[in-house]
């Protein structure tokens, strides 16, 4: 996926500026290889869920992330239900919804769901 599809991609899903968009299963390699250099978060959000959509507004209202602290990665799990269901495959964590996952040196050290995800626990869960 190209940079300018990227950032078309994120205003159609109205998603914060340092997130980036997950919209293809091709890109899990990347995000794997990334986790060596810095944890990487997956946010599986459903836009038919109030309470995904509170958690989405708690994450970006109370953002205290730096790009090069934490790579973050926004995915409709609607609209690319095959990359939620690779998530969920490759990385053996049952799918949910809203749900947070992070990883570090290629595995998967924290998630949650629901009303557990906040900035506080990703800070916790990317500083153990």
């Amino acid at each position: 996926m190209t940079y300018l599809e990227r950032v078309r991609l994120a205003k159609q899903e109205d998603i914060h500026a340092n997130w980036e968009v997950l919209g293809d299963e091709s890109q899990l390699a990347t995000l794997i290889q990334q986790s060596y250099e810095k944890p990487v978060a997956i946010f599986k959000h459903s836009i038919h869920c109030g309470t995904s959509a509170m958690i989405k507004h708690h994450l970006e209202t109370q953002w205290e992330f730096s790009p090069d602290e934490l790579s973050f990665f926004y995915l409709d799990l609607i609209n690319r239900r095959s990359v939620s269901n690779k998530v969920a495959e490759v990385f053996n964590v049952v799918h949910q919804s809203p749900q947070i996952i992070i990883l570090k040196d290629g595995e998967v050290t924290f998630h949650t769901s629901h009303l557990m995800i906040s900035t506080k626990a990703i800070q916790k869960a990317i500083k153990s």
